[in-house]
């Protein structure tokens, strides 16, 4: 395996092509593979990323070497923007084609939405100039596993409980019927300590001014320019994997993934392709040791 830009108490960053270090990595080896890749957009940006027309094609090398370091209890979580056509105000099914794709090997465990609010009113030909659609603020999150049965444990997500619910189970209930048909029976009285999370995520993405920010302009470094919402990888992190257990991100970008592992006290790997945006990444980290590639030590 190359030698890591940098590593910390409990991951290792890479420098490098993702297909190459994945294709390094041992099968059946990764509890969690956790990423958003460069999406298929109308427009270029500046961290890459490939036409609609060529993205099935090109992430199914990553998929095929993702499936083979998975353990078999192992997970896939991918991020996947929708696109629009070009020069049209209809979407782009290229997402949709990857899914299809990825379900002849993969299991498809459950799809999440991730609503984001403060979302930019786009796109803006269609949204703001000629009002003929309304703004697009929803990422579809997939969940894949190896198997049929991805190890997770929704007890490590529970929201708190809505104050109807904290009167519901002080006072008690009828156990009856709903109109829907559905038995409302005695156990929804017990305390689980926390509501189940719908597939639903609704994380806003108003981070314009952090310590990441604040860093890399005082080192004078690139600043990411579409990083991950710390909420959207934390979820799966605990809701998928145990302490100690391998979370690993092949489009690292500014390694948000790896710095919610570290909080979380999982091992990482994180992989990026940009020099710049590794060592904007390392910044998020105060105990990173940067590595040299000529003796793979401490520099």
């Amino acid at each position: 395996m190359q030698t890591p830009a940098y590593t910390t108490r409990l991951g290792r960053c890479f420098h490098a092509d993702s297909l190459e270090v994945l294709r390094s990595l041992p099968a059946n080896s990764v509890s969690l593979v956790m990423t958003s890749p460069p999406f298929a957009l109308r427009r270029k940006k500046a961290y890459g990323n490939v036409a609609a027309n060529e993205y099935v094609e090109w992430f199914l090398p990553f998929a095929e070497q993702i499936y083979r370091i998975l353990k078999p209890d192992g997970s896939f979580v991918l991020d996947l923007g929708g696109g629009w056509n070009p020069g049209q105000g209809t979407r782009s099914l290229y997402p949709y084609h990857l899914i299809l794709r990825l379900c002849e090997t993969f299991h498809l465990a459950q799809e999440f939405y991730w609503y984001n609010p403060s979302k930019l009113p786009t796109p803006a030909e269609w949204v703001t100039i000629r009002r003929l659609r309304v703004k697009d603020s929803v990422n579809m999150v997939w969940w894949f596993g190896k198997t049929e049965n991805p190890k997770a444990d929704n007890r490590r997500v529970l929201r708190p409980y809505s104050p109807s619910m904290k009167r519901l189970l002080k006072h008690g209930y009828q156990t009856a019927k709903r109109p829907s048909q559905h038995e409302i029976g005695p156990h929804f009285q017990k305390d689980n300590g926390g509501a189940i999370p719908p597939n639903m995520l609704s994380i806003p993405n108003t981070r314009s001014n952090d310590d990441y920010i604040h860093r890399c302009r005082a080192a004078g470094l690139q600043i990411h320019p579409a990083r991950f919402v710390p909420d959207v990888p934390n979820f799966f992190i605990r809701f998928l994997t145990e302490a100690g257990q391998l979370v690993l991100d092949p489009f690292a970008g500014s390694n948000v993934t790896g710095h919610e592992a570290e909080q979380l006290g999982r091992r990482w790997l994180a992989i990026e392709i940009n020099a710049e945006y590794v060592a904007g990444s390392q910044l998020r980290f105060k105990d990173a040791v940067p590595m040299t590639a000529e003796t793979g030590k401490a520099a």
